[in-house]
C-alpha cells in the first residue's frame, strides 16, 4: 500500500511545485481529481493538488490534518465517506498557508478547526477566510472516540506556527510543510527561520514514531525524516561558508548549488526560487552577531 503511495505522490510532485505552497487560486482552478490511500490502519492520506490531508478515522467521527483549497471540499468529504461513515468533527491545521487551510471555509461550518496561535493571526493578517475558532500555544490533543490525536508546537521552521501532528497508537507524524520530499520552502515573511527548523526537526525526532506524512510528496520514514534535518543542517553550513567568503546576496541561488545536496539543485523547487534571499539574510545576521 504504502509502495503504490509513494509512486502516486511522486506522480503528483510536479503539479504540487507548480501549484505553490501559498495555494495561489489561480492555479488552483485546473486540477487532476484527488485520491485516498491507507497510510496505516484507520489513517489515510488524500493527495492531489495542494497540501497532503490526513484522515484520522475514529469510531466517533473523523479528524482531518489540513484541508487543501476551497475548491476541494465536495471532493474531500466525497474521499472521507469512502472510508467512513461519520462526520468529520475536527480539523486541524498544520500552517496559515491557503493550500494547506483553504477548505476551512467549508469546514468551519460543520467542524471545528485548530491551529498554532500563530498560524490563526498569519492567516487574519493575510485576510484568509475561516481562521480557527480554537488555538493553543505549546501543544494540545484531540480524542475522539477511542483515539488520541497530539498537536505540537515544536519551535520556527516553515513559518512562526507550525503544528507537528502525531498519532501516537500508530507511530506516525503529519508534519505539514516542515516535511517535503524535495525542497523546502523556507517563509521569512511569516516567521520562518531556517535555524529555528534545525531545532524543530530535532524535536520532532524526539518522537517516538516510523512513519511521517510531509506536507507535499511521499510517505517518509524515520530515515528521511533524519535526512531532512541533516541536509538542512548542510546547506545552512554552505550558505555559511559561502558568506564569510564575501559571497554577495546576487549571486547565492548560484553559488550555493552543490551537487551533494539535493536541495540546491532543484530548479522547479520553491528553496531555490523563494528562499535564497532571506536564507543569505538570515546567515549574514548570524555572523554578524
Amino acid at each position: 500500500m504504502l509502495n503504490l503511495l509513494k509512486m502516486k505522490s511522486f506522480q503528483l510532485l510536479t503539479m504540487v511545485l507548480l501549484s505553490g505552497f501559498f495555494g495561489s487560486l489561480a492555479f488552483a482552478q485546473a486540477q487532476d481529481p484527488l485520491s485516498i490511500e491507507q497510510v496505516k490502519n484507520g489513517l489515510y492520506i488524500i493527495i492531489g493538488s495542494g497540501g497532503n490531508v490526513g484522515v484520522r478515522v475514529t469510531n466517533a467521527g473523523v479528524i482531518l490534518i489540513d484541508d487543501k483549497y476551497p475548491q476541494n471540499f465536495d471532493e474531500i468529504q466525497s474521499l472521507v465517506a469512502s472510508v467512513s461513515d461519520l462526520p468529520v468533527r475536527y480539523v486541524i491545521n498544520t500552517h496559515h498557508h491557503g493550500d494547506h487551510s483553504g477548505g476551512n471555509a467549508g469546514y468551519i461550518q460543520i467542524a471545528e478547526i485548530i491551529a498554532h496561535k500563530n498560524a490563526r493571526e498569519n492567516m487574519i493578517r493575510g485576510g484568509q477566510d475561516a481562521p480557527p475558532r480554537i488555538i493553543y500555544t505549546e501543544e494540545t490533543a484531540v480524542y475522539l472516540g477511542d483515539v488520541e490525536v497530539q498537536a505540537f508546537y515544536m519551535g520556527r521552521g516553515h513559518t512562526n506556527g507550525d503544528t507537528v501532528v502525531y498519532f501516537p497508537d500508530l507511530k506516525t507524524v503529519h508534519g505539514g510543510d516542515l516535511l517535503h520530499s524535495i525542497a523546502p520552502f523556507i517563509d521569512y515573511s511569516n516567521g520562518g527561520s531556517s535555524r529555528g527548523w534545525v531545532a524543530t526537526m530535532n524535536n520532532i525526532l524526539s518522537l517516538d514514531f516510523d512513519t511521517a506524512i510531509p506536507g507535499h510528496g511521499m510517505i517518509m520514514d524515520r530515515r528521511d525524516v533524519l535526512d531532512f534535518r541533516n541536509q538542512m543542517e548542510a546547506v545552512r553550513a554552505r550558505m555559511t561558508g559561502l558568506v564569510r567568503g564575501g559571497l554577495q546576496s546576487s549571486d547565492a541561488a548560484d553559488e550555493i548549488r552543490d551537487g551533494d545536496l539535493s536541495w540546491t539543485q532543484a530548479d522547479n523547487g520553491l528553496f531555490m526560487r523563494r528562499s535564497i534571499p532571506g536564507f543569505y539574510e538570515e546567515i549574514s545576521a548570524e555572523l554578524s552577531q
